[in-house]
């Protein structure tokens, strides 16, 4: 007797521990519903609004083949190889940004450096050939048309001259040809000068970021938060410091691409000078040592260190040793700052220059010319 009413009290307890307690009718209305999927990070955002303008350049170019010397060469080898003169084919890859609806795309210069065949392949894949309008090496800026199909979308532009350190970054394109990537990182320097970089043919003030840029991603477009395009993405840091990429600022590469797209050369005032920068405590340095070549004024400026045979600045009666001040009246701190004043000066014009020659300031004036075109 016991032990039945023990199991029958016991039945109840267990029947309501396996099964769960549903609500009723009045408790239905105070449930909320579930909540919607969150929505979408800014990056996303940005790269929606800009991918449509993104695009992946293949190109191709006729490479000759290295020479040999024909009585160097194995008859044996030359049997099995054939006649080893003659050239060969050699693809390349890069990125791009649609800036105009009309067809007009702009990349780097290098990208389309001496091609035969340029291939542009649009954000949904379409295929189309390009012709490549206008480069220039010095700003490592090219244009290049297409035949705009039905839909093609330009890319907003934005003003890279707004842009302040710690801003977002986001870079765009086919690094290693997949295509459709985007990596984020901020704005980590701007008006990183190229020369600093090793590259003493280019005039460039670069938009530094840690943003990853990789081979193939050259050409494609910087953009900001809001999805406009702030920057055309380079070259990256290899080796030490390896994780910094760079960009060209857009509002010069705008400019650089309305010349380029008439077809026309872009033109750039030189002066003919090879400059170092100096600041007082390096000069008061080399005052001190007995072994000195020359004798250097204790200021900061850009000293010339050679001046070219038949340039603007031989004409204008600039020395070896003759310390640059101000340009244009402005003052002049490096040759960065003295690059800036040519930049924007005009060619034929005449440019002010207040030099320090020794114990003098001298007023000098000269006349920019057009920088002679690589050969």
């Amino acid at each position: 007797m016991l032990l039945v009413i023990c199991l029958t009290l016991g039945l109840p307890a267990r029947t309501k521990a396996l099964t769960p307690e549903l609500p009723q009718a009045a408790d239905l209305a105070s449930v909320s519903p579930p909540t919607s999927a969150p929505a979408h990070n800014f990056v996303a955002e940005a790269s929606r609004r800009a991918s449509p303008s993104v695009v992946r350049i293949d190109t191709e170019r006729e490479v000759p083949r290295q020479a040999f010397d024909p009585a160097m060469l194995d008859p044996l080898l030359r049997d099995l190889f054939g006649d080893p003169a003659g050239s060969s084919r050699e693809r390349g890859q890069g990125s791009g940004v649609v800036i105009d609806a009309d067809g007009l795309v702009l990349t780097n210069a290098h990208v389309v450096d001496r091609v035969d065949q340029v291939e542009v392949t649009l954000a949904d894949g379409r295929q189309l050939d390009g012709t490549v309008v206008g480069a220039d090496p010095v700003t490592d800026l090219a244009v290049v048309r297409i035949d705009a199909p039905r839909g093609i979308q330009a890319a907003p532009l934005g003003n890279s001259e707004a842009l302040e350190v710690g801003d977002w970054a986001i870079a765009l394109g086919s690094p290693y040809g997949l295509e459709r990537t985007v990596t984020l990182g901020i704005v980590s320097s701007l008006h990183r000068n190229i020369n600093s970089l090793g590259f003493a043919d280019k005039r460039l003030d670069l938009i530094q970021t840690d943003a990853a840029i990789n081979p193939g991603n050259s050409g494609g477009p910087l953009i900001n938060a809001a999805g406009e395009v702030i920057g055309i993405n380079t070259l990256v840091r290899s080796g030490p410091g390896a994780g910094l990429g760079f960009a060209i600022p857009i509002n010069l590469a705008r400019g650089v691409a309305d010349q380029l797209r008439t077809g026309a050369d872009v033109i750039h005032p030189y002066l003919g000078l090879q400059l170092v920068p100096l600041t007082a405590r390096r000069a008061r340095e080399n005052n001190r040592d007995p072994e000195a070549v020359l004798q250097l004024p204790e200021r900061d400026g850009a000293l010339v260190q050679r001046v070219l045979q038949g340039s603007p600045a031989e004409s204008a009666g600039l020395r070896r040793g003759d310390l640059v001040v101000a340009a244009a009246d402005q003052p002049v701190a490096d040759p960065a700052a003295l690059l800036q004043r040519v930049e924007a000066s005009r060619v034929g014009e005449a440019l002010p220059l207040k030099v320090v020659r020794g114990n003098r300031e001298l007023q000098l004036s000269i006349k920019p010319a057009a920088l002679p075109r690589a050969s």
